[in-house]
């Protein structure tokens, strides 16, 4: 009896044994698992927009692949600037089926490594999908789970794709511009797609934007992932709208034609008033509250905080992905404002690309990369160019 005791009691300590063991070792794997990836480094500055190349843009064949060469990367990298920012469109990437376009596939990574041979980063951005456009009315990202789950598997072939690059070069905008109706939708979004990409790399920079055109006014409803620091957090800048869309064409204040200002207000009462009714009425109701804002430094800091106070809560690096005013702009007026948002930008350690390099208006080079706008240039990176104008 008392050796059946003594066995008994060896078995039981045996197995208790065995649990701690399996608990020990469970624990140890979970914590693996569920481990917080350490910060990526991801130093960025001032960089430029690489537009209407590999998005928002009719080109195929050999003109497409004239359009952005390693030369524009190598003049962008003697300018001064540290990094592009590179939109790409689902359509231009993708066929409709969903198939890779091989051509684009090439140009792509032949983009990522002439940023690498120059020593530039890259911000890659998925700009426009087939279920989400900025400025279209229907958006069946936000109301369909096919188009959900397409925008991810997009992402699944992105990170296939990129993954070999270092996540010390190469980052990722999940997308540009999100417009939902409820900004908890593209809240949903931001943290399933985020999960995609975590899956298989779980130290990438992954930019995050703000909803309704990352408008530095939403930034309080944006949520994002509470322990990830691989997150570079974006808005985009471009008021006055009036000023830094002159006379642009697809906008409702096309037909203005009138004086604009900066600093102070964009058109003056007595400037309004002097207009034709139909204008004026266009002018104020297009423009609405800001129409009577007085814009100079002081109020590009007054709205750049609301997105600061996001990221220093989160202890996150915060990146202005947009901004800029198009050459139909009065040159003085779009200096000046030019040089307060790099001020503004640069005072608060807020990284940033202008929109954009060439080809979209907006541009400080011809579409050869040639005949840089001097003064630009001076005051976006300070390196002096009129030598080569």
């Amino acid at each position: 009896m008392r050796k059946f005791l003594y066995n008994r009691n060896i078995e039981s300590s045996f197995l208790l044994l065995s649990w701690l063991c399996f608990f020990i070792f469970s624990t140890i794997e979970v914590g693996a698992q569920t481990k917080t990836p350490s910060p990526t480094s991801f130093p960025i500055k001032r960089g430029t927009n690489i537009s209407h190349w590999l998005s928002q843009s009719t080109r195929v064949g050999a003109e497409r692949k004239a359009f952005f060469t390693e030369k524009d990367v190598a003049n962008i990298a003697a300018l001064g600037f540290d990094h592009i920012r590179l939109p790409i469109d689902e359509m231009q990437m993708w066929k409709e089926a969903g198939q890779k376009e091989p051509e684009a596939f090439v140009l792509l990574h032949n983009a990522l490594q002439w940023c690498q041979k120059y020593k530039l980063k890259t911000v890659v951005d998925l700009h426009i999908l087939r279920s989400h456009y900025f400025d279209a009315t229907e958006k069946p990202l936000f109301t369909q789970a096919a188009a959900q789950e397409r925008f991810y598997q997009c992402w699944r072939d992105l990170s296939a794709e990129m993954k070999k690059y270092p996540v010390t070069q190469v980052a990722y905008e999940l997308m540009n511009e999100p417009v939902a109706d409820n900004p908890e939708d593209w809240n949903k979004i931001v943290e399933k797609a985020i999960k995609v990409i975590r899956k298989n790399e779980p130290n990438r920079i992954i930019v995050v934007g703000s909803n309704r055109w990352q408008s530095h006014e939403e930034f309080d409803k944006l949520r994002i992932p509470a322990k990830d620091k691989n997150i570079l957090l974006s808005f985009h800048y471009y008021l006055p709208f009036l000023l830094t869309h002159y006379q642009a064409s697809w906008t409702k204040t096309a037909k203005y034609n009138g004086p604009v200002h900066y600093p102070g207000r964009t058109v003056t009462d007595e400037e309004l008033a002097a207009l034709p009714a139909d204008i004026a009425s266009l002018v104020s109701n297009y423009e609405k509250s800001h129409v009577k804002t007085v814009y100079n430094a002081e109020k590009l800091q007054q709205d750049f905080q609301k997105p600061l106070d996001f990221a220093r809560k989160h202890g996150l690096q915060l990146y202005c992905g947009e901004w800029g005013a198009l050459n139909t702009t009065p040159q003085a007026d779009r200096l000046r404002w030019y040089q307060d948002m790099v001020t503004t930008l640069e005072k608060n350690n807020i990284a940033w690309a202008n929109w954009d390099y060439k080809g979209g208006g907006f541009g400080f080079t011809n579409n050869q990369g040639e005949n840089y706008q001097t003064e630009m240039i001076q005051i976006l990176t300070g390196k002096d160019v009129s030598a080569q104008k």
